[in-house]
């Protein structure tokens, strides 16, 4: 599709042209973020609504030249014509102006030519990409039905298109699909629940069927009722609550903080832990931005600076990253300004995450079968750090915590808070199961690409009985 004319100066990658054009400032990134969403509701066994949105922001990050350095001004807004442009531009300028100088400047990625399909117009989704999906659940509505029980859910899909251009001369672009389904299912007088979820890049992988036969499955371990104290429990982590405890283990390992002994990752009398074993069992956790399944921007894109995000990274190039690797602490996120710091190599963030054990694993189905006595979890909520030094979290299990005895469920237990480090968790770690995509129930609003295994963990701290459903 082809626009000329006045359309033409609403495509997303003109905004970032006349941004640049107009800027004053010494230096200029302009990011043009154009998302297209789409969602299905349903409830009580029936679709109740759907919706469309479109979204496009702009931000723009101005740099001056000040006595004492370079100062940054970063400005984002929504809903941005091309007459209003400038208007961002000289905010930014202005925020610039009245800044002090910033300590992660560093001269502005440089660009060549512009990237692949620059001058396409950006990625969208639709209804359709829901079309087999629905057919699925329409099927899985009449089950439940049969079996006398509800479906509860919500699916998403949003195609973003992110245009990102420079004063030096960058031009990029990254089209990325995200998308996720979660579903409950309830006994009809809501004394049982279940939960399943699952990320995609299309929906051409989720079968409703699959996910209602999990939920049914649940629901009828949840027939019994056992109750069960708090306690230290070898503990069957699902996927979906690994990746929730790894994602936070992820967030928290920016390099300047464990430099300046702020975090888990400082190394006692200065420094980090980065070459230190973090545990014997050889599991590896990384980050690759070609990862099948898992892609995403394959450059940095920053619209903030922090201590482990730099506006003046913006355009640097990922490469695949390994965090942990075989039990070893091999990196932590860095800047190029963090890693002047800590004398480390340069490794950006990356939005994917995956972790793995040293061969295929077995199956979930099969870690059941062989554990004599001991939990199995659904997924985590409501998580909290209690303690940034060791890494301790908090957090309430949900939607079914059910108990294994000589390698069977033979019913579902009380729900519990518990309190777990997972840094101290990767020690205790007994096996490693076969990875595969997840779904994060947590932390699934900010972070969708995660590849992760079931994990037996020795002597999991629930460390309180909790009356959450």
């Amino acid at each position: 599709m082809s626009v000329t004319g006045d359309e033409r100066v609403t495509r997303p990658q003109d905004l970032v042209e006349r941004a640049l054009a107009v800027s004053k400032a010494d230096a200029c990134v302009a990011i043009v973020d154009e998302s297209s969403n789409v969602n299905l509701r349903w409830a009580n066994n029936t679709l109740t609504t759907n919706g469309v949105t479109r979204s496009r922001q702009l931000t723009v990050i101005a740099t001056v030249g000040q006595a004492r350095g370079t100062a940054a001004g970063v400005v984002s807004r929504s809903a941005v014509s091309a007459g209003s442009v400038e208007d961002v531009v000289r905010a930014a300028e202005e925020v610039a102006r009245g800044s002090p100088s910033a300590e992660d400047a560093r001269p502005l990625v440089n660009g060549e030519v512009p990237a692949a399909r620059w001058e396409e117009l950006p990625a969208e989704t639709s209804v359709e990409v829901f079309s087999v999906f629905v057919e699925g659940l329409g099927l899985a509505f009449d089950r439940a039905r049969a079996e006398n029980r509800l479906l509860f859910g919500y699916a998403e899909h949003d195609r973003q298109s992110t245009y990102l251009g420079s004063s030096t001369g960058l031009r990029l672009r990254h089209d990325q699909p995200t998308g996720h389904v979660e579903m409950n299912g309830k006994s009809r007088d809501y004394s049982r629940s279940a939960w399943v979820g699952m990320a995609t890049v299309d929906f051409s992988d989720v079968d409703a069927a699959t996910l209602d036969g999990q939920l049914s499955q649940r629901l009828g371990w949840a027939q019994r009722r056992l109750d069960l104290g708090a306690g230290h429990y070898t503990t069957l982590l699902p996927p979906s609550a690994v990746a929730d405890l790894m994602i936070y283990l992820y967030w928290s390992a920016g390099a300047r903080d464990a430099h300046e002994g702020r975090t888990v990752f400082s190394r006692p009398g200065g420094g980090t832990r980065v070459g230190d074993r973090l545990t014997e069992v050889p599991v590896t956790l990384k980050s690759d931005p070609t990862a099948p399944g898992l892609q995403c921007a394959p450059f940095v894109i920053a619209r903030g600076s922090s201590a482990t995000s730099s506006v003046f990274d913006n355009g640097l190039p990922l490469q695949p990253t390994g965090w942990v690797t075989n039990g070893e602490l091999r990196a932590l996120v860095q800047t190029r300004h963090s890693s002047q710091l800590t004398g480390l190599p340069v490794t950006p963030e990356i939005d994917n995450l995956i972790m793995h054990g040293p061969d295929g694993g077995p199956s979930q189905e099969e870690m059941i079968r062989n554990t004599s006595n001991g939990l199995l979890l659904t997924c985590l909520w409501y998580i909290r750090e209690v303690d940034p030094q060791t890494l301790l979290l908090t957090g309430l299990t949900r939607d079914g915590v059910y108990l294994i005895d000589d390698g069977e469920v033979i019913g579902a237990v009380n729900n519990f808070r518990f309190n777990e480090s997972p840094v101290d968790l990767l020690r205790r770690i007994s096996e490693v199961g076969a990875t595969r995509p997840t779904f994060p129930r947590e932390w699934g609003d900010y972070f969708t690409r995660v590849a992760t295994p079931t994990l037996r963990v020795e002597d999991f701290n629930m460390s309180s009985v909790s009356q959450a459903s």
